[in-house]
């Protein structure tokens, strides 16, 4: 009987649940700091009064 039986308890179930909401958050902010540099050096400036 070659069939690996895997155990993975509610623990580590909520571990990987955190890591993959945490990558997609940090993941999604990156992009977004990335855009707002973007966006910063060819938009529009400010004129001073």
């Amino acid at each position: 009987m070659n069939a690996f039986l895997l155990y993975i308890d509610p623990g580590t179930g909520s571990l990987l649940l955190q890591f993959l909401i945490g990558l997609a958050l940090g993941v999604s902010m990156f992009f977004k700091a990335i855009r707002y540099k973007i966006r910063s050096l060819f938009g529009r400036k400010k004129e001073s009064e």
